[in-house]
Parts: structure tokens; sequence; C-alpha cells
């Protein structure tokens, strides 16, 4: 029995030994000719020892098939992975890898060639089932010899490509050539090589070489479309990336017939039409993303009971519609991204079932409602429901259980009520954003700050009141806090912030704090480094001396304080600064050096007291505003030298003088120049008009600016407005300015020049809004005599004071004064002029209209604001009717002319007017009773002096008129005129309620009665007389006694003949 274990013992140490041996002998010993290869390798490659992990550590001394990055079969070297080891050089045709005969696997992925091209003896290599080069920094023509590597399971050549790189590509061999004989292929990755291939190409080389691929990735490839039906022969198709190419058609139904597919990915893909609705219901999809495609669209279907689908992002189409509760179905789903479509409508209460939703964006959408409760989705991180229209509270039970949520978007909604303090309980919250939405009340104390993680605060743009609570500012992660546009009032001491040391973004402007700020002993570098800080119109005295230690600032608004005095010079000192707002205070000194500041793009210094010469101003700046202070003097002949890369430049409303100089013709990428309301005298330079290629606004208003305007407007011109009003040019108006097509602004009035109407412009100058000649020398007709469409986008037109003479034009195409926009339009919109889109400047144009007989500036122009004038000038003729059609007119002003006939009725359709001035004219006729009862906005009304007679309506608005209104009309009578009527006062004209079409089934019996009981008297006085003869000779004889007794001159014998009378 001993002996029976003893050799069973032995035997299977034996067969141990002999299976050790085997294993052995399988992963082998690294054979000498294996080992002195990859040394060659090695010796051959450049690569960082710093950063490299595998290759740093071969050598001789130890067995080549236990390196890292090696393995082994029997002694060959069969896979050799060399990712992320820094290589940038030293592979080429003649390297040893291509000796190594045995390998049957690559990777060489995430290093840096540097460009270089992949070697064409890769086919050496015949033992290769996978091969990975993808961002190792190839670059050029992919080498025929890997379609010679028939043996590929896997191809994996992706890379990056940026513009500056040459990018892999296959033009020879193309994209059919190198698949053609790789039928093994599982899966391929060509991912940022450029293909330039049409989709029957690509499709048909595809299907007819690959029959088994299951893995097809070839984003940014410059694929295009269609996408051919051959497609459909590869039936094992589980994965497809095609996203950021061209393809510019739309998805084909037959993909919902790739019964494997598992992942779709065709974002930024130029998808256009509608989605097949059916293929977000392939049972095996777990991944799609259409994200990126603009002129996608369509609706989502109902979806079915799901249990693969994970991911869904339908980001930035134009998918449309509602969301039903059948989305609740995807109950895997763990991302969701419908952020910037077109959907609308309630957001469904079903998404509570969506327990695995990790990450939730529903942003920029038409959602309305409330929000539903996400309490059960308890692994949710992200929630984005920004840029919607979403109303409600949002009480505690919505977040309290969402333990995992890190950040939480729900900025410009119409949320409202208080904000529940469960949300700073939240263990993991670093992002709150509430800005822009309807949130009231009080902000409460929040509880153990000490642990929060909130690194983001922002309550910007709400209803919210009270002190700020003191807990906030002892928040010590918070990198951003803002609480601008709110009305938490009470004091608050700067010297708080202190406490956040990690602090870089704050923004308290726009409240109703009174700011403080104590010098205190402690050091200045206790304060936090910050890059912005935003304390617009937040009262406050003086400079906080802690930005002397600053040197990380890039953007500091102190706008809109009360700070007086003079600018320090350490504000200058942060080499970062690249904004400074210093605007509406009471700074009186400005000091440099501006050249200390090679950063600052935009320095806004207007609405000071600032006194004396313009400083030298900063070299790098793009927006420069130095308007509505008090510097004098002349501007530096060399202005234009600091003005390198300015697009705005305003001195505005200063008292500079001189001539301006040439040198600002030198500010090549400006597009906004305002002089105005200076000093400034001498003739326009030639080459500001030249300058009208690139600039959009030109302002020289209120100046003393001589000479006439250069004819030099180029034909590439692109103002927008041209403002030369209260100067003293004179000559003619330049026939080049017709190159302006895009003018809006045309305001040359008060000035000394002698022209006609512009009509050559009205075919040029489609955009023109504003068009002001006031008080010039123009003469002729006002109405052009081509019958071409004049201004369709006039809204004010200002010809009053000159000299035109002929009658009033009758057509008219002015679409700005006959289409009504509405009160909700009319508050908002106004015109502007964006400077910088990326930074939302705007320039607001300034204009001057003679409104209800006072001249009012307007800094905003706003779109609905129409407006006539062409009084004081010599036109005469009636008023045409067709001026009643101008139905969103606000003033008319045809006051001081030699008008004849009747005031057109058509001008109650006039119904938005709030000005009418026809005074000073040869009027005549009865004030018509439609004008009291329709013009029910009208503020201002001037009849006086004309010929006009009969009563003063005294209905509604003209009610309110004074006795000038209608002075000097001896026809005219009534209130509020001392002339007394000495006829009965008329009925008022009928409304619209109460014309007769609405009464036609309604019997007045009072006016009935009234027609009855004449007749009836009539009839018993003429009845006799018509049927009793006997009656009608007594009645004869009877009256003939009569007249003759009163009249015997009358009586001609028997005979005799009455004459019918007529009473005056």
């Amino acid at each position: 029995m001993r002996n029976s274990l003893f050799s069973w013992f032995f035997l299977m140490l034996i067969c141990s030994l002999q299976l050790s041996f085997c294993i052995f002998v399988a992963s082998g010993q690294c054979l000498g000719d294996q080992q002195s290869l990859l040394l060659q390798l090695k010796n051959s490659l450049v690569f960082s020892s710093d950063s490299s992990t595998k290759l740093v550590n071969w050598n001789q001394s130890a067995d080549c098939c236990l390196w890292e990055g090696v393995k082994c079969k029997e002694g060959h070297v069969i896979a050799l992975d060399l990712t992320n080891e820094s290589i940038h050089d030293g592979l080429n045709n003649l390297s040893s890898l291509f000796q190594l005969q045995h390998l049957q696997s690559l990777n060489l992925a995430y290093n840096n060639f540097n460009g270089s091209p992949i070697p064409s003896e890769f086919d050496k290599l015949t033992a290769l089932r996978y091969l990975n080069l993808s961002y190792a920094g190839f670059a050029g023509q992919i080498p025929i010899a890997i379609s010679r590597l028939t043996r590929l399971v896997i191809l994996d050549f992706s890379s990056c490509y940026f513009p500056i790189t040459v990018p892999l590509t296959l033009e020879n061999p193309n994209f059919n050539l190198l698949v053609q004989n790789l039928s093994e292929l599982i899966e391929l990755y060509l991912d940022g090589v450029n293909i330039s291939a049409q989709g029957n190409k690509w499709c048909e080389a595809l299907s007819s070489s690959l029959p088994n691929l299951r893995v097809l990735s070839l984003s940014n490839c410059y694929l295009s479309g269609p996408i051919d039906s051959t497609l459909l022969k590869l039936q094992s198709l589980s994965i497809i990336r095609l996203d950021n190419n061209n393809l510019s058609t739309p998805i084909p139904e037959f993909f919902t017939n790739f019964t494997k597919l598992t992942s779709l990915r065709l974002s930024s893909s130029g998808l256009i039409g509608t989605f097949p609705r059916k293929i977000f219901q392939v049972p095996t999809l777990e991944n799609i993303d259409l994200s990126n495609n603009v002129l996608l669209h369509g609706p989502l279907p109902d979806f079915p009971p799901n249990e693969s689908l994970r991911t869904l992002v339908l980001s930035s189409t134009s998918l449309s519609g509602t969301l039903s509760d059948s989305i609740g179905n995807l109950t895997k789903l763990s991302r969701m991204d419908l952020s910037n479509c077109n959907f609308s409508g309630s957001m469904p209460r079903s998404l509570s079932k969506l327990t695995q939703l990790i990450y939730l964006d529903m942003s920029s959408n038409n959602f309305t409602g409330s929000i539903p409760s996400l309490r059960m989705a308890q692994k949710l991180t992200q929630i984005n429901l920004s840029h919607n229209d979403l109303i409600g509270h949002i009480t505690s039970t919505h977040w309290e259980e969402l333990l995992n949520l890190v950040s939480l978007d729900l900025r410009y909604n119409s949320l409202n009520g208080s904000i529940p303090a469960s949300l700073f309980s939240l263990p993991l919250l670093q992002k709150l954003d509430l800005s822009n939405s309807q949130f009231s009340g009080q902000l409460n104390e929040i509880p153990n700050v000490s642990s929060h993680l909130l690194d983001t605060l922002d309550l910007s743009n709400n209803n919210l009141e009270g002190p700020i609570p003191v807990s906030v500012f002892e928040l010590r992660r918070l990198k951003i806090l803002s609480l601008s546009s709110n009305n938490f009032n009470g004091s608050l001491q700067l010297n708080m912030i202190q406490q956040l040391r990690n602090l870089s973004h704050l923004d308290l402007s726009y409240n109703r704090l009174w700011i403080e700020y104590n010098r205190t002993n402690s050091s200045l570098s206790s304060f936090p480094q910050l890059t912005i800080l935003k304390l617009a119109s937040s009262r406050l005295k003086k400079f906080p001396d802690f930005l002397r230690n600053q040197s990380k600032l890039t953007y500091l608004d102190l706008s809109d304080n009360q700070i007086d005095g003079d600018i320090p010079n350490w504000i200058w000192k942060p080499s970062n600064l690249h904004y400074l707002n210093l605007s509406f205070n009471h700074l009186v000194t400005l000091e440099g050096p501006f050249s200390n500041l090679p950063s600052l793009s935009v320095l806004d210094l207007r609405s000071n007291q600032l006194l004396g010469q313009l400083p030298v101003l900063p070299p790098s700046a793009t927006y420069l505003d130095f308007s509505r202070n008090n510097f004098s003097a002349v501007i530096p002949a060399s202005i234009g030298d600091s003005l390198t890369y300015a697009y705005f430049f305003s001195l505005s409303s200063n008292t500079f003088n001189g001539s301006i100089p040439a040198s600002i013709c030198n500010a090549t990428y400006l597009q906004i120049l305002d002089l105005s309301n200076n000093l400034f005298n001498g003739k326009i330079p030639q080459c500001l008009i030249e300058m009208s290629g690139t600039l959009a606004v030109l302002n020289l208003r209120k100046n003393k600016l001589n000479g006439s305007i250069p004819n030099s407007f180029p034909g590439n011109c692109i103002l927008q407005t041209l403002n030369l009003n209260r100067n003293l040019i004179e000559g003619r108006l330049p026939r080049s300015l017709g190159s302006c097509t895009k003018l809006e602004v045309l305001d040359i009035g008060n000035n000394l020049i002698e022209d006609t109407l512009p009509c050559y412009l009205k075919n040029y100058t489609f955009m023109l809004r504003v068009l002001v000649l006031r008080s010039n020398k123009f003469g002729g007709p006002i109405g052009c005599s081509e019958p071409n469409t004049t201004w369709p986008m006039l809204q004010i037109v200002d010809l009053a004071s000159n000299n035109f003479v002929g009658e009033l034009p009758k057509v008219f195409a002015w679409k700005a004064m006959t289409d009504y926009e509405n009160e909700d339009q009319s508050q908002l919109n106004h015109r502007q002029f964006e400077a910088f889109s990326f930074n939302r400047f705007y320039y607001q144009d300034t204009i001057t209209v003679t409104l209800k007989g006072l001249e009012l500036e307007f800094v905003k122009i706003l779109t609905v604001l129409t407006s006539i004038d062409f009084s004081c000038n010599n036109l005469e003729g009636p008023i045409p009717v067709e001026y009643g059609g101008l139905k969103s007119l606000y003033a008319l002003n045809f006051s001081h002319n030699a008008l004849t006939g009747q005031i057109p009725p058509s001008l109650a359709n006039l119904t938005q007017l709030e000005s009418l001035d026809l005074s000073r004219n040869k009027l005549e006729g009865e004030i018509p009773m439609q004008l009291a009862d329709s013009l029910t906005f009208l503020s201002a009304l001037n009849l006086s002096f004309n010929h006009l007679v009969g009563r003063i309506p005294l209905y509604k608005q003209f009610n309110t008129f004074s006795e000038a209104s209608y002075a000097g009309n001896k026809g005219l009578c009534g209130f509020p005129l001392k002339v007394e009527c000495t006829y009965a006062e008329p009925k008022p004209p009928p409304t619209l309620e109460e014309s007769p079409s609405n009464y036609e089934n309604v019997i007045d019996w009072n006016l009935i009665s009234a027609e009855l009981g004449i007749i009836f008297g009539f009839g018993i006085v003429i009845g006799p007389l018509m049927f009793f003869k006997r009656w009608r000779i007594w009645y004869s004889k009877y009256i003939d006694d009569i007249l003759f007794g009163i009249f015997p001159r009358l009586y001609l014998g028997k005979e005799y003949r009455r004459r019918p009378m007529h009473r005056n």
C-alpha cells in the first residue's frame, strides 16, 4: 500500500514536471536572435527615458520574454506593445522590427513619430493579426504593404487631424485597394484618415471586401454621401462610427435591419431630412449619438420596453415634438443629452423611472411646465435643464435624495419661489447655477459650510432680496461666486472674501448693496488672487487697495459707483488685465502709464469728469471709450499709431478741438468711430471716407467741420451709420455714397448742403432706416420719378426746413411704417450695431427727432419709432389718402407748407399716431369725425392757422387739446375755442361696435312710434280731401280766401299758380 502511494506520488511529480516543461516551452525562453532584434529596435528608436516605462528597462541581463510589452511563444516574439513610450523617431524600413517574422500583434499607439511616413516594410510581418498605429504621429500616404497583411483581424490607424498637420491619406492606394484583400478583418478604425470617397465607393468597398466586419470606425475621414444600400450586406456590424464627415444625406431606413447593432455614432456628419424613428427601436442598440446635425429633424418615437439603450445623445439637432411618457421604458439609460433641440411641451413624469441615469441634459429647448421629480434617479451626477420655459417652484423633495449630484444647472427659466435649503445639503454638489430666473425671497444660511464642496454658485439675475448670508463667504472651496442683478440689500464688508482662498471670480454688481472696504492690518496677500471682479453699481466710494496685490486680475468692473478723485497708478499694474471698466463714476485725473498694459483690450472710462489731454493709449486695445468727460486740447497727430488693433474708439461729448488727424486712418481694424459733440474743425479727412470698407459707424455730429463730403466711398463700403448732423458742411451729397449698400442711418441734418433728394440711393441702400436731411438747402420735389421701390425699411424720414417744392408723393413702399409691431417687441428692439459678438458690446445710434414740438435726442432708436417730418418747405396740393396706409406711424408733421384740400379721413387708420402737426397750411373743410374716434394715442395735435370750419369734435383724445391746437381757423367753433357754434351738436360717429351691421335684427321702438304718429296725423288731414269731393272744394275755397286776404297781389283770378318756396 505504501509502495502504491509512493508510486502515485512519483507519477504525479513526473507529470507536473512535464507540464511545467511544456508551459516553459510554450511561453518560451527568449531565443537569442529575438532578443538581439529587440535590443537593436530599442537602440534605433528615439524615445524619452524619463517617460518610458518599457523600453528603458530592456537589457541583456533578463529574458526578453519577460520584458514589459513583450509576449513570446516558443521563444519567438508574437506580441509587442510599445504604447505611450514617448517614441518620436527611429522607425524606418531598415528597422529590425520587420525581422520579427512571428509577430502577430503590434501596438505603437500614442507615440509621436513627428509626421514621419508609415514604413513600407510592414508586409514582411505576414503573421500579423492585430496592428495598431493609432495616434502615433504618422502622416502621409498609407503604404500598399498594409493591404498584403491578409491575416489582419483588427486594423487601427486612427489619428488626430488638425489643419496645421499633415494627415494620413488614402490616395494611392485608395480605400478600395487597402481593404480588398483584408477579408478576415473584424474591426476597422481609420478615424482621421483622409479617405475622400463618395458614398457609393466606400460603401461598396466595405461590403465587397469585409464580409465579417463588426466594427466600422471612419470618423473625420472626408467621406461624403449618400450611404449606399450595399452596406446592408455587412450583417455582422455592431458598431458604426461615421461622425465628423460631410455625408449631406438622410439616414436610410435600412439601418433598422442591422440586427446586431449596438452603437451608432453619426455626430457632426451633415445629416439632413427626417431621422427614421424605427432606428431608435432597434432592440440591441446601446448607444446612439446624432449630435450636431442641425438639419436633422423629426420627432422621437414611442419607446417600447428596452433593456439595452444606455446612451441617447441628440444635442444640437432640429429634432422636435413632445416627449412621451414612453421614455420611462428606457430603464437602463445612463446618459441622455437632448440639449439645443426644438423639443417642447412638458417634461415627462416618467423620467423618474430612469433609475440608472447619471447624466441628464435637456437644456436649450422649449420645455414648459414644472420640473418632474427625479429623486428616484439617485445615480445622477449632472443635471442641466437651462434655457427652457420651465415654471413653478423647486421644492426640497426634488433634490434631497440626489446624494451623488455634482452639477445642477437651471439657469434661464421662469422658475420662481424660494431656493430650497436642501440644495446646499447635497454632499457632493460642486456647481449650482440658478441664474436668470425669477427666484425670490431671502437666501437662507447654508448649513455645514465647512464640509461643503461647492466651487461654483451663480444666482445672478433673479429677484432675491435681503442681506447676503454670511455663510456664503465661508464656503472655503468656492471659486466662482455671482450674485449680481438681484435685490440684495444692506451693507457688505468686502473684507469678508479673505476667507475664500480659492475664489477667482466674484460678481456682486447691480444690487442694492452698500459695499464697503476697510483697510486692515492684515497683509494684502491674505486676499484671494482674483481673475474676475465685478462690483458695478455697488455704491463703492473708493478703490479697494487690496487690488494692489492682484497679479492675476484679468477683468475689473467698478462702473456706476461713487468713486471720485484720481485713478491710482497701481490700477495699471496687473500685467494680465484685459478688461477695465471705470465708467459712470466721478473720477477726475487719469494717469498712465498705459504702456505697461500689453494685454489691455477693453478700456471704458466714459461718463466721468476726467480732465486734460488724451493720454497715450494702451498698445493692444480693441475697445476704447473716453466719451462724456471733460477732456480738451488737440488730439495727438500720431493717435492712429496707437489704434492698431482697435475696433471701437469713442471721444464723443468732450471739448476736443483742432482738426481730425489723418493718422486715425491707420486704424485698419476700426469698425466704430465716434468723435461727435466736440469742437473739431477743418475738413473731413478723405482717408476717413475711404475707410468705410471696414468702418461700419462714422459719427461726427455736433462739431464745426466744414467743406464738402469727399466723394471717395469705396465700392466695398460697409458703412451702416453716417452721422454728420450739426456741422458746417456744404456742397452736394457725393454720388459714391450709393456704394454703401448696408447703410441704415444717414443723418446730415443742420448743415449747408445744397442738393436734391438723393433718389439715386434708393436703388442701393435697401436697408436704410433713418434719413435726416433737415435744415439744409435741399430743393426740388420730394418724390422720386422712378417707379422702383424706395427704402422699404425706412422708419424715420426728416426733410424739414429745406426748399422742397411740389406735391406730396402718393405712393410709398415703406414697409416699416405699414407693418405694426406688437408692444412687447417695441419695448425690446432698438437699432444697434454689435461691435464684438464675443464680448456683447453694442453701439447705439444717437439721433435728434422733432416730436410734439420738441427736439428729442434718442440714444436708442426703437425699431418701431416711425416718424415723417416734411415741415417748413414749399409743398402744395392735397394730402394724399395713401398716407392712411402707414399704420405704424408715430409722428406726422406737414406744418408750415401750402397744402390745400381737406384733411383725409383715411388718417384715422393711423391708430398708433401720437403726434400730428398740420398747422400753417391752407387746409379747409371740417375736421373728420373719424380722427377723433380712432386716434386714441394722440397726445400732441396742431391744426392751427388753416382754413378749417365746423365744430371741433370733442370725442376721446380730442377732448384734451388746448385752444392753441385749433387757433387761426376762423371757421372753427366749439370747445376749447371761445367761439360757440350756433347749431346743434352733431352726434358722434358710430364706432365699430355700434355700426348697423351689428344691430340688423334689433328694432328701435322709440323711432318707430314717432314715425307712426306722423303718418297717422298726416292721414287724418289728407284722407278726407282725397276721398270726399265736397270737402276738397271747401278746403280749396277756404285756403284761397285766406291767401287773398294776406297776399292780395297774388290773386290772379280763378286760376293762380303756387310756387314752391325755398328756405335758406
